[in-house]
């Protein structure tokens, strides 16, 4: 466990993370005391609990009423009596919801929104969002206040000192985060959208929260001692003397692959240990490669059984889709977890002794289905894992030599035992630590807000500016659009489309570091030129250095608009003058800031050789319709 040192903070505070996944959801939270250590903890007892599996998290599933009501959520909705009253006033149920809200630029041609259970008419995935997540919030104040002494009290002396860390894929953008803080303050876990109120809330990606989880309970342990560690400078000096080193020398610079397999998404990030103790403030990590993100959760198992069972059982007396969703059902709880060998059969029991068919393996209301069949079913899912690690081993500054498996799709010991077989061709060991299933993202991302692990991340793409850019005669390029010339208002030739890089993929950014780039924009009066903004683009192609956004227009998407108040720069602009042409000229810096796992901006210019800036504004494309 790591060895945190007191709370240093004036007043007692409260620490709430929520994970909200696809399947199952889970809140962890730390007391922060004034001089004591901090303590992560789980919340283990929910509403309903007992009528599902496993204490410390509850299921993704709300039930809407035909008015857009929520009527139940979590571990209540299973209920025997809300089951039937939800089918006698026809309430809606509300699975795999957090499906909706994903990025729609991650590659997933197996899946559209026709493939996702459908939303009740009239309730958009944030306002379902904001529901399950004033649900959850409920369920920690609840919690708290009855398991801890005089918890009442306690949980009146936080007031609105408490802060949440909301967890998220790899995949989400800012687009995402931008929907998650705007439900959080909707579901009430802040007051409004202020500043002062948004920096209680704290977003991770879920594979970053997965390696604190690792970090914090695998750092004392025989498996995470294989984990090679990055030499800093000072290491690298000392080894390269004449003097030989000791036998107890660092292990060569290695990385280590945490891969977060949920419900829905399979998150994957690999990092590199920085030199220094194993433990205490010292331990720092460094991300080695861009973060991944695929769509191949444990759901997507369950999915293609239902697509296979509908088409294995479609001439039998048992394809009525009532059998086959009792069946996929059945399939999703237990027979999925229990398969562990394509050479042993599986079995489905989703009916009574009187329900059979030997022509298509039923007996005893049971479904037997060949080891083969079933391992068809995880085999994209596994996969894509394999690639997805892959594509980090050889992206990565550092060689691959461990990855942990986490999440609740972990827990099936055939997705395990075939990483295991795959991945030993490239000598990597794969491990799981224990808890994996319930606990990883929500207690890592209360470390996450305690420790702050990683010193650094890589770019996943290009950043830039698709912008004018003034006509060079002599350059092929140029002339090649020729038909796109136009005239500017300083009388000056251009042509539009030019792609300016800020960020290249792959860059290793640090939470402190600034990116910027200068802009020159023309006006004919200094008022038009007052109030900038600029559109932040993403490259998503695979050429180290793009310059023009027409010969990759789908590579090309927009990621969020920079505004920015730039009177205090225009105020002093002076008219320029060429030929008949009278103009204005201003010359401005946007800073970003991407070290942090949210994109922050700046605008700066220079006022008599003296560089002053102003805070920008980011807003993505779903707060500007």
């Amino acid at each position: 466990m790591l060895d945190r040192p007191p709370y240093q903070g004036p007043y007692r505070k409260l620490v709430l993370a929520f994970d909200v996944g696809t399947t199952f959801s889970g809140i962890s939270y730390c007391i922060l005391d004034p001089g004591e250590a901090p303590h992560i903890q789980g919340v283990t007892r929910y509403p309903a609990q007992e009528h599902v599996g496993g204490a410390s998290k509850i299921p993704s599933i709300l039930y809407y009423d035909r008015s857009q009501h929520v009527r139940a959520v979590g571990a209540e909705a299973l209920q025997e009596h809300i089951v039937e009253q939800a089918e006698d006033e026809q309430w809606i149920k509300v699975e795999w919801w957090k499906m909706h809200l994903r990025s729609k630029h991650l590659s997933a041609t197996h899946i559209s929104d026709n493939d996702i259970p459908p939303l009740p008419l009239g309730v958009s995935a944030i306002q379902v969002l904001t529901d399950f997540m004033r649900y959850l919030f409920h369920c920690a104040r609840i919690y708290i206040q009855e398991t801890h002494a005089n918890g009442e009290q306690l949980w009146s002396s936080f007031g609105e000192d408490i802060d949440f860390v909301l967890s998220h894929p790899n995949g989400w953008e800012g687009a995402q985060q931008s929907q998650i803080r705007h439900a959080a303050v909707l579901a009430g876990l802040v007051p409004d959208a202020s500043r002062g109120s948004q920096d209680r809330i704290s977003l991770v990606t879920e594979g970053e929260a997965s390696l604190h989880y690792c970090v914090s309970n695998i750092l004392a342990s025989d498996t995470w001692s294989r984990v090679p560690i990055e030499k800093s400078n000072d290491d690298r000096e000392a080894s390269s003397g004449s003097e030989p080193r000791s036998s107890g020398t660092r292990e060569p610079d290695g990385g280590v692959i945490v891969v977060d397999a949920g419900g829905g998404t399979v998150d994957l990030s690999a990092y590199s240990m920085k030199s220094g103790a194993r433990s205490g403030p010292a331990l720092s990590f460094t991300e080695v490669a861009p973060a991944e993100c695929r769509l191949q959760g444990s759901v997507f198992v369950t999915r293609r059984a239902h697509g296979y069972l509908k088409e294995k059982l479609k001439d039998s007396r048992f394809s009525d889709e009532d059998y086959i969703n009792q069946m996929a059902d059945v399939f999703d709880k237990s027979s999925k977890l229990r398969f562990r060998r394509a050479e042993d059969p599986c079995y489905i029991k989703f009916g009574t002794s009187r329900d059979k068919d030997p022509a298509y393996n039923i007996r005893g209301g049971q479904l037997k289905l060949r080891g083969e069949e079933v391992a068809t079913l995880f085999e994209p899912s596994i996969q894509s894992i394999v690639d997805a690690i892959e594509n980090q081993r050889k992206a990565s500054s550092k060689p691959i030599s461990l990855v942990f498996l986490v999440g609740g799709f972990a827990a099936s010991d055939y997705l395990f035992a075939q990483l295991q077989d795959r991945l030993v061709t490239y000598g990597i060991n794969i491990s799981r630590p224990d808890n994996h299933a319930n606990k990883a993202v929500a207690d890592g991302a209360v470390s996450f807000y305690l420790d702050c692990l990683v010193s650094s991340r890589v770019a996943k793409f290009t950043y830039g500016f698709i912008c004018d850019t003034q006509y060079i005669a002599n350059d092929p390029e140029f002339r090649a659009r020729n038909h796109k010339i136009y005239t500017s208002v300083s009388g000056t030739q251009a042509i539009p489309g030019a792609f300016r890089s800020i960020l290249k993929k792959g860059t290793r950014v640090f939470e402190t570091q600034e990116f910027s780039r200068w802009i020159t924009d023309e006006g004919t009066s200094r008022s038009e030129l007052k109030r900038r903004r600029g559109v932040i683009t993403v490259y998503r192609g695979s050429k180290a250095d793009p310059r023009w956004a027409d010969e990759e227009e789908d590579m090309f998407t927009h990621l969020c608009t920079i505004k920015a108040d730039a009177t205090e720069a225009a105020r002093n602009l002076q008219v320029q003058h060429r030929g008949s042409h009278s103009y204005y000229r201003i010359a401005y810096r946007i800073i970003l800031h991407f070290g942090l796992t949210e994109l922050r901006a700046q605008l700066a210019w220079m006022e008599n050789g003296v560089e002053k800036q102003s805070p920008a504004t980011v807003v993505y494309d779903d707060e500007m319709r």
